[in-house]
């Protein structure tokens, strides 16, 4: 399994505008062959900061998103209404049973 995380920072005037396009980029993935789970939540101590947690089955199902068109204009939309540049990290992950 593939785990991505990633945030963006709005400015003041552009949170409802990134807000909107984070759920429909969120609502549009879910949709997608091997997403697993992808939610968006507002970071708790910086209200302008919203953070993205993904799942994908595997390495090929992430690079399939990457490349959706409505993808990348996702990204391209973001980039002027960002406060500071958008972080995305990406991690191979084994699923634990039990602890």
């Amino acid at each position: 399994m593939i785990v991505v995380t990633g945030s963006v920072t709005a400015r003041d005037d552009s949170f409802a505008e990134i807000r909107k396009l984070s759920l429909e980029h969120v609502h549009r993935s879910r949709t997608e062959p091997g997403c697993i789970s992808h939610a968006v939540h507002v970071d708790c101590e910086n209200p302008l900061r919203l953070v993205f947690i993904e799942q994908w089955a595997d390495r090929a199902a992430l690079l399939a998103h990457f490349a959706v068109p409505a993808s990348r204009e996702f990204v391209r939309a973001l980039q002027p209404l960002a406060a500071a540049t958008a972080t995305l990290e990406l991690y191979d992950a084994t699923k634990l049973e039990k602890l």
